[in-house]
């Protein structure tokens, strides 16, 4: 069976995904995971920042991020809804760890 062209998550949604499953992450990693190349994933990574979605802390040379699971999605469909029931969908660990905070 062919899969269609689109995906039901966008990019966005699967770079916040990637953080959230490692941290550590760097963007070339990211980037290969997502599809996408390096400067699409620096794009969207600074997006989700200055949304709040993500935190940037920088140790050393390397930037490490974490993922705000209580921030709620910005459509108003879904305006309702927190990040985190995301992560629980495709990150179950993850959500497990952040139920406590950020």
């Amino acid at each position: 069976m062919q899969r269609p062209p689109w995906t039901f998550l966008t990019n966005h949604g699967h770079v916040l995904l990637a953080v959230a499953q490692s941290q550590d992450a760097r963007v070339a990693e990211i980037a290969a995971q997502v599809g996408i190349t390096a400067r699409a994933t620096l794009t969207i990574l600074k997006d989700l920042e200055d949304a709040g979605y993500l935190r940037r802390h920088r140790v050393g040379r390397r930037s490490h991020y974490t993922v705000d699971a209580h921030r709620h999605f910005r459509h108003p469909a879904t305006a309702g809804h927190e990040v985190g029931e995301l992560l629980a969908i495709f990150a179950p660990d993850v959500s497990a760890r952040s139920r406590g905070g950020a």
